[in-house]
């Protein structure tokens, strides 16, 4: 049996997916904070209907 286990992540920002540019400010902020360093990526929380932009390692 497989198992997996759910690696933690910080939530930098959130943007609402109904928004008229979709999915386009949530990246364009991961975008700045690759820029600047910080390994930053955009998910869908399908649950609260947001982009959010989430790191792998601590603030």
């Amino acid at each position: 049996m497989a198992t997996t286990t759910a690696q933690a992540r910080t939530v930098l920002e959130r943007f609402p997916a109904g928004a008229p540019r979709g999915s386009w400010p949530a990246k364009e902020y991961a975008a700045a904070q690759r820029a600047q360093g910080r390994d930053a990526q955009v998910v869908m929380d399908l649950g609260s209907d947001q982009f959010l932009v989430v790191t792998d390692s601590p603030q």
